[in-house]
Protein backbone atom coordinates (compact mmCIF):
# COMPACT_ATOMS: atom_id res chain seq x y z
CA UNK A 1 0.00 0.00 0.00
CA UNK A 2 1.25 3.47 -0.82
CA UNK A 3 1.13 4.66 2.77
CA UNK A 4 3.39 1.80 3.81
CA UNK A 5 5.76 2.40 0.90
CA UNK A 6 6.03 6.15 1.32
CA UNK A 7 6.40 6.16 5.08
CA UNK A 8 9.27 4.79 7.09
CA UNK A 9 7.61 2.10 9.19
CA UNK A 10 11.04 1.15 10.39
CA UNK A 11 10.86 1.92 14.08
CA UNK A 12 7.14 1.46 14.48
CA UNK A 13 6.86 -2.24 15.27
CA UNK A 14 3.41 -2.52 13.71
CA UNK A 15 3.24 -6.30 13.71
CA UNK A 16 1.33 -9.23 15.00
CA UNK A 17 3.54 -11.84 16.58
CA UNK A 18 3.77 -15.50 15.74
CA UNK A 19 2.19 -18.14 17.88
CA UNK A 20 4.36 -20.30 20.07
CA UNK A 21 5.16 -21.03 23.64
CA UNK A 22 8.33 -21.56 25.52
CA UNK A 23 9.06 -23.24 28.77
CA UNK A 24 8.68 -21.03 31.83
CA UNK A 25 11.18 -23.15 33.69
CA UNK A 26 14.61 -21.73 34.37
CA UNK A 27 16.44 -24.54 32.56
CA UNK A 28 16.90 -25.00 28.81
CA UNK A 29 14.01 -26.23 26.71
CA UNK A 30 14.15 -29.92 25.84
CA UNK A 31 16.61 -30.59 23.03
CA UNK A 32 18.12 -27.09 23.08
CA UNK A 33 20.97 -27.88 25.47
CA UNK A 34 23.63 -27.76 22.76
CA UNK A 35 22.52 -24.26 21.81
CA UNK A 36 22.18 -22.96 25.36
CA UNK A 37 25.57 -24.33 26.42
CA UNK A 38 27.64 -23.10 23.46
CA UNK A 39 30.64 -20.87 24.10
CA UNK A 40 30.65 -17.33 22.69
CA UNK A 41 34.08 -16.46 21.31
CA UNK A 42 34.59 -12.71 21.22
CA UNK A 43 36.97 -11.15 18.73
CA UNK A 44 37.47 -8.34 16.25
CA UNK A 45 34.44 -6.71 14.58
CA UNK A 46 36.30 -6.57 11.28
CA UNK A 47 34.02 -7.98 8.61
CA UNK A 48 30.87 -7.23 10.63
CA UNK A 49 28.46 -4.47 9.62
CA UNK A 50 29.57 -1.07 10.96
CA UNK A 51 32.79 -2.77 12.09
CA UNK A 52 34.81 0.44 12.06
CA UNK A 53 32.33 2.24 14.30
CA UNK A 54 32.33 -0.68 16.72
CA UNK A 55 36.12 -0.82 16.77
CA UNK A 56 36.39 2.90 17.54
CA UNK A 57 34.54 2.42 20.85
CA UNK A 58 36.39 -0.79 21.71
CA UNK A 59 33.61 -3.26 21.02
CA UNK A 60 34.00 -6.93 20.19
CA UNK A 61 31.90 -9.20 17.99
CA UNK A 62 30.91 -12.86 17.81
CA UNK A 63 28.26 -15.17 16.42
CA UNK A 64 25.79 -17.40 18.24
CA UNK A 65 24.30 -20.50 16.61
CA UNK A 66 20.52 -21.02 16.75
CA UNK A 67 18.16 -23.41 14.97
CA UNK A 68 16.38 -21.96 11.95
CA UNK A 69 13.25 -23.91 12.91
CA UNK A 70 12.77 -24.50 16.63
CA UNK A 71 10.57 -27.50 15.84
CA UNK A 72 13.47 -29.15 13.94
CA UNK A 73 16.44 -28.91 16.26
CA UNK A 74 18.58 -31.18 14.11
CA UNK A 75 17.85 -29.14 10.99
CA UNK A 76 19.51 -26.05 9.52
CA UNK A 77 21.08 -23.46 11.80
CA UNK A 78 21.51 -19.69 11.64
CA UNK A 79 24.42 -17.60 12.87
CA UNK A 80 23.30 -14.57 14.88
CA UNK A 81 25.82 -11.69 14.92
CA UNK A 82 26.27 -10.05 18.31
CA UNK A 83 28.43 -7.20 19.58
CA UNK A 84 29.66 -6.43 23.08
CA UNK A 85 30.53 -3.20 24.82
CA UNK A 86 32.24 -4.77 27.83
CA UNK A 87 31.41 -3.50 31.32
CA UNK A 88 34.03 -1.03 32.53
CA UNK A 89 33.25 -1.50 36.22
CA UNK A 90 31.78 -4.04 38.63
CA UNK A 91 29.71 -6.18 36.30
CA UNK A 92 26.07 -7.03 37.01
CA UNK A 93 25.65 -9.13 33.88
CA UNK A 94 24.77 -8.69 30.21
CA UNK A 95 22.06 -6.42 28.81
CA UNK A 96 20.63 -7.42 25.44
CA UNK A 97 19.22 -4.65 23.26
CA UNK A 98 17.00 -4.16 20.22
CA UNK A 99 16.60 -0.85 18.33
CA UNK A 100 13.26 -1.58 16.67
CA UNK A 101 12.26 -1.81 13.07
CA UNK A 102 11.59 -4.64 12.54
CA UNK A 103 14.90 -4.74 10.75
CA UNK A 104 16.74 -2.14 12.81
CA UNK A 105 20.48 -2.76 12.59
CA UNK A 106 21.45 -3.82 16.09
CA UNK A 107 25.22 -4.16 16.43
CA UNK A 108 25.76 -0.44 16.97
CA UNK A 109 23.01 0.05 19.55
CA UNK A 110 25.34 -0.40 22.58
CA UNK A 111 27.16 2.77 21.48
CA UNK A 112 24.28 4.88 22.83
CA UNK A 113 25.13 3.64 26.34
CA UNK A 114 28.91 4.11 26.05
CA UNK A 115 29.15 7.04 28.47
CA UNK A 116 26.51 5.87 30.90
CA UNK A 117 26.52 4.01 34.20
CA UNK A 118 24.71 1.20 32.40
CA UNK A 119 27.87 0.55 30.34
CA UNK A 120 29.95 0.51 33.53
CA UNK A 121 27.83 -2.22 35.08
CA UNK A 122 26.74 -4.34 32.09
CA UNK A 123 28.19 -5.93 29.04
CA UNK A 124 25.85 -4.15 26.62
CA UNK A 125 24.99 -6.51 23.78
CA UNK A 126 23.89 -5.54 20.28
CA UNK A 127 22.17 -8.09 18.07
CA UNK A 128 21.61 -8.27 14.33
CA UNK A 129 18.48 -10.42 14.51
CA UNK A 130 18.06 -13.44 12.23
CA UNK A 131 18.00 -12.45 8.59
CA UNK A 132 19.66 -9.08 9.22
CA UNK A 133 23.01 -7.40 8.72
CA UNK A 134 25.92 -9.66 9.64
CA UNK A 135 23.72 -12.59 10.66
CA UNK A 136 23.32 -15.50 8.26
CA UNK A 137 21.29 -16.60 6.40
CA UNK A 138 20.17 -13.14 5.38
CA UNK A 139 16.82 -12.06 3.97
CA UNK A 140 17.49 -10.64 0.50
CA UNK A 141 14.77 -9.61 -1.94
CA UNK A 142 16.15 -6.55 -3.73
CA UNK A 143 19.52 -5.41 -4.97
CA UNK A 144 20.74 -1.89 -4.11
CA UNK A 145 19.95 -0.87 -7.67
CA UNK A 146 16.40 -2.18 -7.34
CA UNK A 147 15.94 -0.25 -4.11
CA UNK A 148 17.10 2.92 -5.84
CA UNK A 149 14.68 2.38 -8.70
CA UNK A 150 11.77 1.98 -6.26
CA UNK A 151 12.39 5.48 -4.90
CA UNK A 152 10.98 6.91 -8.14
CA UNK A 153 8.16 4.38 -8.57
CA UNK A 154 5.11 6.39 -7.49
CA UNK A 155 2.25 3.90 -7.91
CA UNK A 156 -0.25 6.77 -7.90
CA UNK A 157 -2.25 5.59 -10.92
CA UNK A 158 -5.49 4.18 -9.50
CA UNK A 159 -7.02 3.29 -12.87
CA UNK A 160 -7.61 -0.44 -13.50
CA UNK A 161 -4.46 -0.51 -15.64
CA UNK A 162 -2.43 1.32 -12.97
CA UNK A 163 -3.60 -1.04 -10.22
CA UNK A 164 -2.78 -4.05 -12.40
CA UNK A 165 0.73 -2.70 -13.03
CA UNK A 166 1.38 -2.08 -9.34
CA UNK A 167 0.22 -5.57 -8.41
CA UNK A 168 2.40 -7.04 -11.15
CA UNK A 169 5.40 -5.28 -9.59
CA UNK A 170 4.42 -6.73 -6.20
CA UNK A 171 4.27 -10.26 -7.61
CA UNK A 172 7.69 -9.78 -9.17
CA UNK A 173 9.10 -8.62 -5.84
CA UNK A 174 7.67 -11.64 -4.02
CA UNK A 175 9.21 -13.90 -6.64
CA UNK A 176 12.61 -12.29 -6.02
CA UNK A 177 12.25 -12.88 -2.27
CA UNK A 178 11.51 -16.54 -2.87
CA UNK A 179 14.37 -16.92 -5.33
CA UNK A 180 16.98 -15.07 -3.24
CA UNK A 181 15.97 -16.15 0.27
CA UNK A 182 13.69 -19.17 0.04
CA UNK A 183 10.31 -19.80 1.64
CA UNK A 184 11.78 -22.01 4.37
CA UNK A 185 13.79 -19.19 5.92
CA UNK A 186 11.08 -16.59 5.21
CA UNK A 187 8.81 -18.78 7.36
CA UNK A 188 11.14 -18.37 10.35
CA UNK A 189 11.94 -14.67 10.67
CA UNK A 190 9.06 -13.82 12.99
CA UNK A 191 9.11 -12.21 16.41
CA UNK A 192 8.73 -15.49 18.31
CA UNK A 193 11.74 -16.93 16.49
CA UNK A 194 13.79 -13.86 17.46
CA UNK A 195 12.52 -14.05 21.06
CA UNK A 196 13.75 -17.64 21.28
CA UNK A 197 17.08 -16.57 19.80
CA UNK A 198 17.45 -13.96 22.52
CA UNK A 199 16.91 -16.60 25.17
CA UNK A 200 19.62 -18.75 23.59
CA UNK A 201 21.98 -15.75 23.48
CA UNK A 202 21.23 -15.01 27.14
CA UNK A 203 22.17 -18.52 28.17
CA UNK A 204 25.23 -18.68 25.92
CA UNK A 205 26.50 -15.48 27.56
CA UNK A 206 26.22 -17.14 30.95
CA UNK A 207 23.34 -15.07 32.32
CA UNK A 208 20.82 -16.93 34.44
CA UNK A 209 18.21 -14.28 33.72
CA UNK A 210 17.74 -11.72 30.97
CA UNK A 211 18.25 -7.98 31.26
CA UNK A 212 16.72 -6.34 28.19
CA UNK A 213 16.32 -2.87 26.67
CA UNK A 214 14.08 -2.54 23.62
CA UNK A 215 12.72 0.43 21.67
CA UNK A 216 9.68 0.63 19.36
CA UNK A 217 9.33 -2.78 17.65
CA UNK A 218 11.85 -3.81 20.30
CA UNK A 219 8.97 -3.43 22.76
CA UNK A 220 6.95 -5.96 20.76
CA UNK A 221 9.94 -8.28 20.90
CA UNK A 222 10.19 -7.61 24.64
CA UNK A 223 6.54 -8.36 25.36
CA UNK A 224 6.90 -11.56 23.33
CA UNK A 225 9.94 -12.63 25.37
CA UNK A 226 7.96 -11.77 28.50
CA UNK A 227 5.11 -14.04 27.44
CA UNK A 228 7.42 -16.93 26.51
CA UNK A 229 9.93 -16.77 29.36
CA UNK A 230 8.53 -14.62 32.20
CA UNK A 231 10.57 -16.40 34.88
CA UNK A 232 13.84 -15.99 32.97
CA UNK A 233 13.71 -12.19 33.05
CA UNK A 234 15.72 -10.10 35.50
CA UNK A 235 14.83 -6.62 34.19
CA UNK A 236 13.15 -5.24 31.09
CA UNK A 237 12.84 -1.64 29.83
CA UNK A 238 10.47 -1.09 26.90
CA UNK A 239 10.55 2.37 25.30
CA UNK A 240 8.24 3.73 22.60
CA UNK A 241 5.94 0.82 23.28
CA UNK A 242 3.39 -0.98 21.11
CA UNK A 243 0.18 -2.33 22.58
CA UNK A 244 0.63 -6.14 22.49
CA UNK A 245 -3.12 -6.64 22.03
CA UNK A 246 -3.56 -4.38 19.03
CA UNK A 247 -4.28 -5.57 15.55
CA UNK A 248 -1.54 -4.14 13.38
CA UNK A 249 -4.00 -2.35 11.08
CA UNK A 250 -5.23 -0.39 14.07
CA UNK A 251 -1.62 0.45 14.85
CA UNK A 252 -1.06 1.65 11.29
CA UNK A 253 -3.89 4.14 11.58
CA UNK A 254 -2.77 5.25 15.03
CA UNK A 255 0.67 5.77 13.57
CA UNK A 256 -0.78 8.05 10.90
CA UNK A 257 -2.39 10.11 13.64
CA UNK A 258 0.94 10.28 15.46
CA UNK A 259 2.77 11.62 12.44
CA UNK A 260 0.10 14.23 11.76
CA UNK A 261 0.34 15.39 15.38
CA UNK A 262 4.14 15.52 15.19
CA UNK A 263 3.93 17.54 11.98
CA UNK A 264 1.57 20.02 13.60
CA UNK A 265 4.04 20.43 16.48
CA UNK A 266 6.84 21.02 13.97
CA UNK A 267 4.71 23.49 12.00
CA UNK A 268 3.81 25.46 15.14
CA UNK A 269 7.50 25.71 16.01
CA UNK A 270 8.41 26.68 12.45
CA UNK A 271 5.68 29.35 12.35
CA UNK A 272 7.45 31.31 15.09
CA UNK A 273 9.91 32.45 12.43
CA UNK A 274 8.83 34.98 9.79
CA UNK A 275 10.65 33.04 7.07
CA UNK A 276 9.05 29.64 7.83
CA UNK A 277 8.49 27.94 4.44
CA UNK A 278 5.04 26.83 5.61
CA UNK A 279 4.02 30.35 6.62
CA UNK A 280 3.25 31.84 10.01
CA UNK A 281 -0.27 30.39 10.41
CA UNK A 282 0.02 26.79 11.67
CA UNK A 283 -3.60 26.15 10.63
CA UNK A 284 -2.52 26.47 6.99
CA UNK A 285 0.67 24.43 7.30
CA UNK A 286 -0.66 21.09 6.02
CA UNK A 287 -2.18 22.71 2.93
CA UNK A 288 1.05 24.60 2.28
CA UNK A 289 3.07 21.39 2.68
CA UNK A 290 0.98 19.49 0.17
CA UNK A 291 1.19 22.47 -2.18
CA UNK A 292 4.98 22.13 -2.08
CA UNK A 293 5.33 18.34 -2.19
CA UNK A 294 2.48 17.02 -4.34
CA UNK A 295 3.60 18.81 -7.54
CA UNK A 296 6.74 16.66 -7.38
CA UNK A 297 4.62 13.74 -8.59
CA UNK A 298 4.57 15.30 -12.04
CA UNK A 299 7.53 17.69 -11.84
CA UNK A 300 10.63 16.69 -9.85
CA UNK A 301 13.05 19.51 -9.04
CA UNK A 302 16.83 19.67 -9.37
CA UNK A 303 18.87 18.31 -6.45
CA UNK A 304 22.53 18.70 -7.28
CA UNK A 305 23.16 16.46 -10.27
CA UNK A 306 19.98 14.49 -9.51
CA UNK A 307 16.28 15.23 -9.10
CA UNK A 308 14.07 15.24 -6.03
CA UNK A 309 10.81 13.39 -6.63
CA UNK A 310 7.69 12.89 -4.56
CA UNK A 311 8.70 9.67 -2.82
CA UNK A 312 12.03 11.02 -1.60
CA UNK A 313 10.45 14.27 -0.42
CA UNK A 314 7.79 12.36 1.51
CA UNK A 315 10.42 10.09 3.03
CA UNK A 316 12.51 13.08 4.12
CA UNK A 317 9.45 14.70 5.68
CA UNK A 318 8.28 11.70 7.67
CA UNK A 319 11.71 10.66 8.89
CA UNK A 320 12.41 14.23 10.00
CA UNK A 321 9.39 14.07 12.31
CA UNK A 322 10.98 11.38 14.47
CA UNK A 323 12.83 13.98 16.53
CA UNK A 324 13.05 17.79 16.89
CA UNK A 325 16.77 17.33 16.23
CA UNK A 326 15.84 16.87 12.56
CA UNK A 327 13.50 19.87 12.32
CA UNK A 328 16.12 22.48 11.30
CA UNK A 329 17.15 20.40 8.30
CA UNK A 330 13.50 19.88 7.38
CA UNK A 331 12.93 23.63 7.44
CA UNK A 332 16.03 24.14 5.31
CA UNK A 333 14.85 21.50 2.85
CA UNK A 334 11.33 22.92 2.57
CA UNK A 335 12.75 26.41 2.12
CA UNK A 336 14.87 25.13 -0.76
CA UNK A 337 11.78 23.48 -2.21
CA UNK A 338 10.00 26.85 -2.35
CA UNK A 339 12.97 27.94 -4.47
CA UNK A 340 12.70 24.96 -6.81
CA UNK A 341 15.60 22.96 -5.32
CA UNK A 342 15.76 19.64 -3.48
CA UNK A 343 19.35 19.31 -2.27
CA UNK A 344 18.71 18.97 1.48
CA UNK A 345 15.59 16.83 1.19
CA UNK A 346 17.23 14.32 -1.13
CA UNK A 347 20.24 14.12 1.20
CA UNK A 348 17.86 13.34 4.07
CA UNK A 349 16.08 10.72 1.96
CA UNK A 350 19.45 9.19 1.05
CA UNK A 351 20.38 8.93 4.72
CA UNK A 352 17.23 7.08 5.71
CA UNK A 353 17.19 4.93 2.57
CA UNK A 354 20.55 3.46 3.52
CA UNK A 355 20.75 0.21 5.47
CA UNK A 356 22.48 2.08 8.29
CA UNK A 357 19.14 2.33 10.05
CA UNK A 358 16.81 -0.39 8.78
CA UNK A 359 17.13 -3.23 6.32
CA UNK A 360 13.93 -3.05 4.29
CA UNK A 361 13.80 -6.61 3.03
CA UNK A 362 13.82 -8.07 6.52
CA UNK A 363 11.32 -5.47 7.65
CA UNK A 364 9.01 -6.46 4.81
CA UNK A 365 9.45 -10.15 5.58
CA UNK A 366 8.48 -9.67 9.23
CA UNK A 367 5.59 -7.30 8.54
CA UNK A 368 4.16 -9.57 5.86
CA UNK A 369 4.60 -12.62 8.08
CA UNK A 370 2.82 -10.98 11.00
CA UNK A 371 0.55 -8.20 9.71
CA UNK A 372 -3.12 -8.72 9.16
CA UNK A 373 -3.40 -9.23 5.41
CA UNK A 374 -5.77 -7.07 3.38
CA UNK A 375 -6.83 -9.13 0.36
CA UNK A 376 -9.77 -7.01 -0.83
CA UNK A 377 -9.05 -3.94 -2.99
CA UNK A 378 -12.08 -2.05 -1.72
CA UNK A 379 -11.01 -2.68 1.89
CA UNK A 380 -7.47 -1.52 1.03
CA UNK A 381 -8.89 1.65 -0.50
CA UNK A 382 -11.13 2.26 2.53
CA UNK A 383 -8.16 2.02 4.86
CA UNK A 384 -6.23 4.35 2.57
CA UNK A 385 -9.05 6.90 2.75
CA UNK A 386 -9.20 6.67 6.55
CA UNK A 387 -5.48 7.29 6.78
CA UNK A 388 -5.66 10.28 4.43
CA UNK A 389 -8.51 11.77 6.47
CA UNK A 390 -6.67 11.21 9.73
CA UNK A 391 -3.31 12.41 8.45
CA UNK A 392 -3.67 14.83 5.53
CA UNK A 393 0.12 15.25 5.42
CA UNK A 394 0.02 11.82 3.71
CA UNK A 395 -2.55 12.78 1.07
CA UNK A 396 -0.97 12.77 -2.38
CA UNK A 397 -4.28 13.68 -4.01
CA UNK A 398 -4.73 10.31 -5.70
CA UNK A 399 -7.31 8.65 -3.48
CA UNK A 400 -9.77 6.22 -5.09
CA UNK A 401 -12.50 3.70 -4.33
CA UNK A 402 -10.04 1.00 -5.34
CA UNK A 403 -6.41 0.44 -4.37
CA UNK A 404 -3.82 -2.18 -5.29
CA UNK A 405 -3.21 -5.06 -2.94
CA UNK A 406 0.18 -4.71 -1.32
CA UNK A 407 3.03 -7.22 -1.20
CA UNK A 408 1.78 -8.74 2.04
CA UNK A 409 -1.50 -9.81 0.42
CA UNK A 410 0.42 -12.29 -1.75
CA UNK A 411 3.24 -13.14 0.64
CA UNK A 412 4.47 -16.70 -0.04
CA UNK A 413 4.36 -18.08 3.53
CA UNK A 414 1.34 -18.45 5.82
CA UNK A 415 0.40 -15.61 8.14
CA UNK A 416 1.37 -16.01 11.77
CA UNK A 417 -0.96 -15.95 14.76
CA UNK A 418 -0.66 -13.69 17.76
CA UNK A 419 1.54 -14.70 20.64
CA UNK A 420 0.02 -15.34 24.02
CA UNK A 421 -0.35 -12.50 26.48
CA UNK A 422 -0.04 -14.37 29.75
CA UNK A 423 2.72 -12.71 31.76
CA UNK A 424 2.27 -14.71 34.94
CA UNK A 425 5.57 -14.86 36.84
CA UNK A 426 7.01 -11.75 35.19
CA UNK A 427 9.04 -9.61 37.60
CA UNK A 428 8.55 -5.82 37.75
CA UNK A 429 9.31 -4.16 34.42
CA UNK A 430 9.54 -0.56 33.27
CA UNK A 431 7.90 1.15 30.28
CA UNK A 432 8.70 4.57 28.80
CA UNK A 433 6.27 6.46 26.57
CA UNK A 434 6.43 9.91 24.97
CA UNK A 435 3.25 11.97 24.71
CA UNK A 436 4.04 13.16 21.17
CA UNK A 437 5.67 10.03 19.79
CA UNK A 438 4.89 9.98 16.04
CA UNK A 439 5.68 6.35 15.29
CA UNK A 440 4.35 4.58 18.36
CA UNK A 441 1.69 6.89 19.82
CA UNK A 442 1.54 7.38 23.57
CA UNK A 443 -1.54 5.26 24.26
CA UNK A 444 0.26 2.18 22.97
CA UNK A 445 2.90 2.60 25.67
CA UNK A 446 0.20 3.11 28.30
CA UNK A 447 -1.54 -0.08 27.20
CA UNK A 448 1.74 -2.00 27.10
CA UNK A 449 2.55 -0.95 30.67
CA UNK A 450 -0.90 -1.98 31.80
CA UNK A 451 -0.64 -5.39 30.10
CA UNK A 452 2.75 -6.20 31.65
CA UNK A 453 2.02 -4.56 35.00
CA UNK A 454 4.93 -2.19 34.38
CA UNK A 455 5.55 1.13 36.01
CA UNK A 456 5.33 3.85 33.34
CA UNK A 457 7.59 6.83 32.79
CA UNK A 458 5.78 9.43 30.69
CA UNK A 459 7.95 11.96 28.87
CA UNK A 460 6.20 15.09 27.63
CA UNK A 461 7.76 15.78 24.26
CA UNK A 462 7.60 15.17 20.52
CA UNK A 463 10.02 12.41 19.53
CA UNK A 464 10.26 8.65 19.07
CA UNK A 465 11.68 7.09 22.22
CA UNK A 466 13.05 8.96 25.24
CA UNK A 467 15.39 6.64 27.17
CA UNK A 468 19.14 6.65 26.67
CA UNK A 469 19.26 9.93 24.76
CA UNK A 470 20.33 12.26 27.56
CA UNK A 471 16.99 13.14 29.18
CA UNK A 472 17.89 13.04 32.87
CA UNK A 473 14.38 12.65 34.27
CA UNK A 474 13.99 9.50 32.16
CA UNK A 475 17.52 8.10 32.25
CA UNK A 476 18.00 8.33 36.02
CA UNK A 477 15.07 6.06 37.03
CA UNK A 478 15.82 3.75 34.09
CA UNK A 479 19.44 3.38 35.23
CA UNK A 480 18.52 2.76 38.85
CA UNK A 481 16.06 0.09 37.76
CA UNK A 482 18.51 -1.66 35.44
CA UNK A 483 21.45 -1.57 37.83
CA UNK A 484 19.82 -1.89 41.25
CA UNK A 485 16.36 -3.24 40.33
CA UNK A 486 14.89 -0.21 42.07
CA UNK A 487 11.40 0.16 40.66
CA UNK A 488 9.66 3.57 40.93
CA UNK A 489 7.01 3.43 43.60
CA UNK A 490 4.54 5.04 41.24
CA UNK A 491 4.27 6.08 37.60
CA UNK A 492 6.45 9.07 36.76
CA UNK A 493 5.88 12.02 34.45
CA UNK A 494 8.41 14.60 33.34
CA UNK A 495 9.50 17.01 30.62
CA UNK A 496 12.89 18.29 29.49
CA UNK A 497 14.35 20.89 31.82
Amino acid sequence: MRFRVGMRVAVAGLVLVAAGCGSSEDGPDAGLEKFYSQNVTWGSCEGFSSGQILAEVGMQCAKVTVPVDYSKLDGDTAQIAVSRLAASGAKVGSMLTNPGGPGGVGLTMPVMFAKSEVAQRFDVIGVDVRGLGSSTPKVVCRTPEEFTAERTDLDTDMSPAGIAQTEKEHRELVAKCVERTGTEFLSHVGTVDVARDFDVIRAALGDEKLTYFGVSYGSRLGSTIASLYPERIRAMVLDGGVDPANDSMVDLELMATGFQTAFEAYAADCAKAADCPLGTDPAQSTARLRGLVNPLIERPVPAGDRQLGFMDAQSALLNSLYSPLYWPDLTKGLTELTQGRGDTLIATADLFASSEFVERDLQMAVLCREDARVTDRAEAAAQDRRIRATAPILDDGHGSDQAPLDVCAIWPVPAADKAGQDYTGLPPTLAVATTGDPATPYQGGVNLARALGSKLITYEGVQHGAAGVGIACVDEPVTRYLVDLTVPQEDLRCAAA
